[in-house]
């Protein structure tokens, strides 16, 4: 994902003024729409658990040791903050499922055109080789950071990935034949 540059400054102030947060939430929001866009299928959800991931990266500011941009600071709680919902979720078998949109077939894939297409691929993948691909690509997670993430072993984590790229190599190409 693209970092936004977010001044280190207005990390600072942001612990302590109330204006100062909101800028930095509002800036952070485009980012953590994404992200937890490619997280969880279908955009039913998307606002509340963006709302959460912003909420829990307020909660966390002051414990922001600038070791790290802001941005990937926060890519990682707002991923915590969803697959700890999907967690619950699961738990209270509750699985909550909405369409994906389809793209308008004569538009270019570019920009917006292809972001949907990307979702809409990932949401065609099983679960655990979407998760890989998101916090290994999206969030930037190494290899052994993915597998203790997602508490499996470091070659499962590398399989998971393998796996999911395969399926999607072949998605492309599925998809590229047909407009052809």
């Amino acid at each position: 994902m693209r970092e936004a540059n977010i001044d280190p400054a207005l990390v600072d102030r942001a612990v302590r003024d109330r204006e100062a947060a909101g800028e930095l939430l509002q800036r952070l929001l485009p980012r953590v729409r994404n992200l937890v866009r490619y997280l969880v299928r279908g955009d039913g959800e998307v606002d509340d658990m963006a709302q959460q991931g912003l909420i829990a990266i307020l909660k966390g500011l002051p414990s922001y040791r600038g070791d790290a941009p802001v941005e990937r600071w926060a890519d990682r709680i707002v991923a915590r903050t969803v697959f700890a919902h999907l967690r619950r979720e699961r738990r209270e078998n509750e699985k909550r499922r909405v369409l994906a949109l389809v793209p308008d077939p004569e538009a270019a894939p570019t920009g917006y055109g292809l972001r949907r297409d990307l979702v809409r691929w990932l949401d065609g993948l099983p679960e655990a080789q979407r998760d890989a691909l998101v916090l290994h690509h999206v969030v930037g997670l190494t290899t052994p950071e993915l597998a203790e993430w997602l508490g499996v072993s470091a070659e499962t984590a590398k399989s998971r990935l393998r796996l999911g790229m395969q399926k999607l190599r072949e998605r492309l190409g599925s998809d590229s034949e047909v407009a052809s």
